[in-house]
Order: structure tokens, then C-alpha cells, then sequence
């Protein structure tokens, strides 16, 4: 099974790519998708969902995950992150794959064993799970933590014969 797992965000959003095939996981791709912060906000969601459909297109996953939001300090920044968040909710799903959502504190907890780990953390656990690969950075070390979480839960799900 291919798993794509997103970290949202409206100038960054990171993507992750790995196989599961069992409880063994193995690294395809990463990367982050870029929107201009000099263009207005419909036309970067745009952009945004225009290269998320374009990766999927070329990678063909069978499931997806998006990490949700957690609340910033600036309101306007979480409704950018939300807006974001929600083109890559819909271009996944009208693409016919199914889509988790996974709370960043869940992630953190699954990959590393703590729901308080920061990102140098993850980046490491990240690489540990995933040896020898490189990281385009740190959201999509994020997207990356993101995909293993979705790929644990499903093979957990399938287990248990749901």
C-alpha cells in the first residue's frame, strides 16, 4: 500500500511517500509544495491544489493522511493553515483515496513514544524508521511522521479485521 501523508500549511506544505506492506515501511518520495506569498490567497490555494493533484497523479497512492490543526496564537494565521489544510482534504478525496486526519500531538506520540517530542525529534525518529534517506525538511519530516502514523492505524485496523 502506498501512503501519502500531508502536513498542510499555506506557504509550505510538506508531502511524504512510503509503502506499507505489513509492519515493514519503506521511503518513495518527500518533498513540500510552495505557494508564492506575493500572489492573493485564492490564487496560492489554487497553485497549492493544482501541484497536490498533480502529485498524486504521478504516484497513484491508495490512502492518504493530514495531520489536523492545531490553534496559533494569530488567528488569521490558523485560517490560512485551515483553508490550506482543507484544499489538501479535497483534492485527496476527489482523487478517490481515502483520508486520515491524525492530531499532531497523536503523530508525535506514534513516531517518537511522546505526544510533546519537537521537531528535531521527529525529523531523527523520522530517519531512524526510514534509514538512509534525505528529508527535504522539516515539513516534510512532518508529512513523513505523518504517513507511518496512517500506515500503523491501518495495519492496526486490518488486524483487528475492521
Amino acid at each position: 500500500m502506498l501512503v501519502l501523508g500531508l502536513d498542510p500549511g499555506l506557504g509550505t506544505t510538506g508531502w511524504g511517500l512510503i509503502r506499507a506492506t505489513g509492519n515493514r515501511l519503506s521511503h518513495l518520495a518527500n518533498g513540500q509544495l510552495k505557494t508564492d506569498p506575493k500572489e492573493l490567497l485564492p490564487q496560492r490555494l489554487s497553485h497549492l491544489a493544482t501541484m497536490l493533484e498533480a502529485l498524486i497523479a504521478d504516484h497513484q497512492p491508495d490512502s492518504a493522511a493530514a495531520e489536523e490543526i492545531f490553534v496559533n496564537k494569530n488567528p488569521q494565521t490558523t485560517l490560512k493553515l485551515a483553508q490550506a489544510r482543507g484544499v489538501c482534504l479535497m483534492v485527496a478525496a476527489r482523487s478517490g483515496i481515502t483520508v486520515g486526519e491524525y492530531a499532531a500531538r497523536f503523530v508525535k506520540k506514534a513516531v517518537v513514544g511522546v505526544g510533546n517530542a519537537d521537531k528535531v525529534q521527529v525529523h531523527a525518529m523520522v530517519q531512524r524508521l526510514l534509514p538512509g534517506i534525505a528529508i527535504a525538511g522539516p515539513d516534510a519530516a512532518d508529512a513523513l511522521a505523518v504517513a507511518i502514523t496512517h500506515a500503523h492505524h491501518l495495519a492496526s485496523a486490518k488486524a483487528m479485521g475492521q
